[in-house]
């Protein structure tokens, strides 16, 4: 996965760790926290998925599920770090999995060291 960093309200994501004068500094490590969001693929979602496996094409509906299975998942991550006193998660790592027997459900989780900056 590529670099990624954002600030939003005062709260700085990145998934990677600055080092040197190029970004925020670290004063205190916290720990490591997360978020997970699972969502499940309906039965519309899987028929119009189904026909564009045929004809070409994006699956709409799914990348708009995973999307907001994703920004659920970050939103975990940063309440979480909150609760440490954080105002900051580092080294963020995203995963995607595919649950249950028929494949039925996907998942995202999201995990990262939470920061206070100094």
């Amino acid at each position: 996965m590529g670099w990624f960093s954002k600030a939003d309200a005062g709260f700085h994501l990145s998934t990677v760790v600055p080092s040197g004068d190029s970004g925020p500094r670290i004063g205190a490590w916290l720990g490591v926290v997360h978020g997970e969001a699972i969502i499940g693929a309906n039965i519309f979602r899987d028929l119009f998925s189904s026909v564009r496996d045929v004809v070409g094409g994006r699956a709409g509906g799914y990348e708009r599920a995973l999307s907001g299975a994703r920004d659920a998942a970050v939103e975990d991550l940063i309440a979480a770090a909150k609760e440490l006193g954080a105002d900051g998660v580092v080294g963020m790592d995203f995963d995607y999995e595919v649950l249950g027997e028929a494949n039925g459900m996907m998942m995202v989780a999201v995990s990262g060291t939470a920061v206070k900056l100094g």
